[in-house]
């Protein structure tokens, strides 16, 4: 069947305009062994972009898929980075190549924090699900998801020298886990309102905590083990006057013999923040000396914690004036003896204010870093798509916080209302409500940033040169690109300037106002006063009086017609020349937002606010179609040139493209996470730019792909079928009860795929069995060797591997964090001939490894219908005595190994030692050389 009609692709090409997304967090990152402290990371949608805070620049971008960002965390190493989405996937990718190398798949909403441990082999994630999972790293698959809070998780930490694990949540609850066991042996109850943040502060002796009032809350722990190995009594810490005892900041345990045996945690005061509203961020450096904390205002709040050193200088300074003050006292009361003064110690005495920040606009994260010197730096991403960087020396008295960097270039502070191509297709016009910027199409970077008013709509003159703008307030504003300067500001209207439209003869414009006007304007050149030079201008020439506001305005290529959008819902359409009424284009619901005229002067498509487009003639005013475009407001209609394709674009994030001959949906573009307010085709069509509530502007590009529309609505069922696999009941393991733990992975179309192809070899494994056996009879019957059966094309196309081994190859080629849930999924009657494949596998040696994981695993998910299965005894029985011989063997192996390897290095560091030295002495000669030759030459210069 021939195509009938031939529709080309447009294809994502690049995200700009956006900084920081607001979703995720910020965060120092080191980047090829670079300087500490120059490179930061943030999301930017779903991409992850790493930014040169020095140049400006960005240097990284780390690609997502589809799904947003909404946390990030670099390991301890600094090689690699977490990042966490909002569909509950963590991927870890490396910061040497950007590459994503280890995929995990557990949550089922928004992951909201992540956390490295001590040596970077372990992840916890806590998402908006309630649950918290723990991920091995290094085996890449997920260890336990443990169940407990009643809310989304706001913080998880390790404890470095206990297998520990800390939780907090919007529950109110900070949750004690002990992951040897995987259960909560300890719940604190001390906050009356959300816990939004939490640091381990004192070699995690104690815990500072942060919930939506002005105080922070201290938790001093005691090892309970170590203080009875130690011998020492429990000491009392003092309260501060923040304190109150019945004020319900208790703490109760749910079972007081375990926590009696691990640890116990009492409160010791709080410290009151300058701000009155909720922690929105608490950090602390990588040495836990300084305690960053903002809510949701511009002001960030720093505090430092004196080491045991300075704490003790400081009480003994108060002791000294507290006895001085007592001396003084009984020498006023005639020598009466008075009792030795003592000084409490509270916790003020140990976390003091260092200073507070003012950025310049309110903080949404906050990350700090020491460095040499007693340096800190701290990243701020602030709520108006900006990074700002500051420094300060923490051991000056008065310290005060320098700006060292500010990213502002690269996108705008508010969102971009409207948008406009120039007409050689290479620059692209993006104005919001305060900045007016131009971007090269091909680098995407920004050529020109002005200040401007409210944009809302927006053109480039003719000739590329200068620009127009409608703003808000009802003025017209003319900008030169080549200086960046502003021409002219005209008094338009009275109201919102909501449209404009060049008029197709180029000699002017047209504007439509929310002051129910719609006025013609001419381009004239007049000769400026103070520079003596011709500028452009407009002049005012008529003005069309309605009854309602103005929402959109437009031409009909041909000049003969211009059509007008109301409040009132209808589109009215005149004749240019006399302003004269010819047609009323009724039927919307709600008012029409955008239109737009086809370039034979035939169709005219209007979008509205009630979620539908029409499609109307232009001759007789009659509606040919009306089309149910998206589940929101459509925001913004435009014909792609010389066609009658079109593209809509509205508040359900999507932009769509649509066929006004046939009324056919083509394509679907999707990226944007907010919504779309506007998007510009080039006059060659070939390109689309977007923006969005996201702060992002997006490019798509038109590719020679065609699209087959049957094609385009089966893949759009097979999206929904996948989504809908992902969101269904997670597989029930038999014998597993409902507790505190749980299986980390999760049931998503990838596992059901990878379960589907085990299957389907273990089908041609039993198939190539049949064809054996019957061969092997057939040539007992004839009584002499017959050829042998045809393979399996599968097999021939995998190199003529064996039936078996390629069972063993698609078991490899499953995901390490997807092989639990792959085998979770996959059938019993599959599971006997599993296990006689791995009982010779592990007698060959083959994989033995992972041979042992999934038997393993297979073996406790099916315990029962394993031992009650009379013919499965035998190969149970030759695997255990085979699974230890092997295991053993490799065992052996990989500690002579080990022990071979050890030995090698202790020569090699001998050996290097020496070479060390003679490579010391060798410098030291060259250096006397080179002084040498300096002194010579200054004194032949004297």
């Amino acid at each position: 069947m021939g195509l009938t009609k031939q529709y080309l692709r447009y294809a994502a090409t690049a995200v700009f305009g956006v900084i920081g997304s607001q979703k995720a967090n910020i965060t120092y990152v080191t980047l090829r062994g670079g300087e500490r402290g120059r490179y930061v990371a943030a999301a930017a949608c779903e991409h992850v972009f790493i930014w040169d805070v020095r140049k400006g620049e960005k240097v990284l971008i780390l690609q997502g898929q589809k799904h947003e960002v909404s946390f990030l965390c670099p390991s301890p190493d600094g090689v690699h980075i977490a990042v966490g989405y909002e569909d509950g996937a963590v991927r870890i990718f490396n910061l040497l190549n950007g590459e994503s190398s280890v995929s995990f798949n557990g949550h089922k909403s928004a992951v909201t924090a992540i956390t490295y441990d001590a040596l970077g082999a372990r992840l916890v994630t806590g998402s908006k699900d309630t649950d918290v999972i723990v991920w091995d790293i290094i085996n890449e698959c997920g260890l336990y998801r443990l169940k407990g809070h009643k809310d989304l998780i706001t913080q998880a930490l390790f404890l470095k020298d206990k297998n520990l694990l800390i939780t907090s949540s919007k529950d109110t609850f900070v949750k004690w886990w002990d992951l040897d066991t995987q259960h909560c042996f300890k719940t604190m109850v001390g906050h009356r309102s959300e816990v939004w943040g939490m640091v381990l502060l004192n070699q995690e002796n104690r815990l500072l905590t942060g919930s939506a009032d002005s105080e922070l809350r201290a938790w001093d722990i005691s090892y309970l083990e170590e203080e009875k190995a130690a011998g020492e009594p429990k000491v009392k810490k003092g309260k501060t006057l923040l304190d109150d005892d019945d004020d319900g900041d208790s703490v109760e345990a749910e079972d007081e013999s375990l926590e009696e045996r691990i640890l116990s945690c009492k409160k010791a005061g709080s410290i009151l923040r300058e701000a009155r509203d909720r922690v929105v961020s608490l950090s602390t450096d990588t040495k836990a000396r300084v305690i960053a904390c903002h809510g949701s205002e511009s002001v960030l709040e720093l505090f430092t914690v004196l080491s045991e050193g300075d704490v003790q200088r400081k009480m003994t300074k108060k002791l000294k004036k507290a006895k001085k003050k007592a001396a003084k006292a009984q020498e006023e009361d005639a020598g009466e003896q008075k009792a030795e003064p003592v000084v409490e110690r509270m916790l003020k005495d140990e976390i003091i204010r260092l200073t507070s920040i003012k950025a310049s606009a309110k903080i949404r994260w906050v990350d700090c870093l020491s460095c040499a010197g007693g340096e800190l730096k701290v990243a701020l991403l602030l709520q108006n798509n900006t990074i700002e960087t500051y420094s300060l020396k923490t051991l000056d008295k008065t310290p005060a916080a320098n700006k060292t960097a500010r990213l502002t270039l690269g996108g705008h502070r508010t969102d971009v209302r409207t948008l406009a191509f120039s007409s050689d297709n290479l620059a692209v016009l993006s104005a919001s409500g305060d900045t007016v910027k131009v971007w090269n199409r091909s680098t995407l970077q920004v050529i020109r940033t002005m200040a401007c008013d409210y944009a809302l709509c927006s053109l480039f003159v003719p000739g590329d040169r200068q620009i127009i703008l409608g703003t808000k307030s009802g003025k017209l504003q003319i900008f030169e690109l080549a200086s960046g300067s502003l021409l002219e500001t005209v008094d338009a209207h009275d109201g919102a300037v909501w449209s404009l439209c060049l008029a197709p003869d180029q000699r002017g414009i047209i504007t439509g106002s929310a002051d129910k006007t719609v006025k013609f304007w001419e381009f004239e050149l007049i000769k400026d006063q103070s520079t003596g030079l011709k500028r452009l201008t407009v002049k005012h020439t008529r003005t069309l009086q309605l009854e309602e506001d103005v929402l959109c305005v437009k031409f009909s290529p041909d000049h003969r017609l211009l059509a007008v959008s109301l409040l009132d819902c209808t589109v009215k359409i005149f004749y240019t020349d006399t302003l004269k009424f010819f047609l009323s284009l009724y039927g919307h619901k709600l008012p029409v937002l955008c239109l737009d005229i086809s370039h034979d002067n035939t169709l005219i498509a209007t979008g509205s606010a009630d979620r539908n487009v029409k499609i109307w003639g232009l001759d007789f005013g009659d509606c040919h179609r009306s089309l149910f475009a998206h589940d929101d407001s459509v925001m913004f209609l435009q014909f792609v040139p010389k066609t009658h394709l079109f593209f809509t674009a509205g508040k359900d994030r999507k932009i769509k493209q649509w066929d006004a001959d046939k009324f056919e949906h083509i394509q679907t573009l999707e990226g944007h996470h907010r919504e779309v307010w506007c998007l510009a085709i080039s006059p060659n069509g070939d390109h689309l730019v977007s923006s969005s509530h996201d702060k992002s502007l997006r490019l798509w590009e038109r590719t020679r792909e065609p699209i087959i529309l049957e094609e385009e609505r089966e893949m759009e069922r097979e999206a929904e079928f996948e989504e809908s696999m992902a969101k269904g009941d997670a597989p029930v393991v038999p014998g597993e009860t409902e507790g505190e733990a749980a299986p980390a992975g999760k049931k998503t179309i990838e596992t059901v795929k990878a379960a589907e192809r085990i299957m389907e070899a273990l089908e041609i494994y039993k198939e190539d069995l049949r064809k054996l056996e019957e061969h092997k009879y057939a040539c007992e019957r004839a009584g002499k060797e017959l050829p042998p059966p045809k393979p399996n094309p599968i097999l021939v196309a995998f190199g003529n591997v064996s039936s078996s081994r390629y069972v063993l190859d698609v078991i490899k080629k499953v995901r390490s964090s997807e092989l639990e849930v792959s085998l979770l999924v996959l059938p019993f009657p599959y599971v006997p001939e599993l296990l006689k494949l791995f009982n010779s596998y592990i007698q060959q040696g083959l994989e033995v490894e992972l041979v042992c994981r999934c038997l393993f695993f297979l073996l406790k998910i099916h315990f029962g219908q394993i031992t009650s299965n009379q013919m499965l005894l035998s190969v149970i029985d030759e695997l255990r005595s085979n699974t230890f011989s092997k295991v053993s063997e490799i065992r052996d192996v990989m500690g002579f190994n080990s022990a071979a390897l050890q030995f090698l290095q202790r020569e090699i560091e001998s050996k290097e030692e020496v070479t060390f030295f003679a490579e010391a002495t060798g410098r030291l000669e060259e250096k006397k050389k080179k002084r040498r030759k300096r002194e010579r030459a200054v004194l032949t210069i004297a």
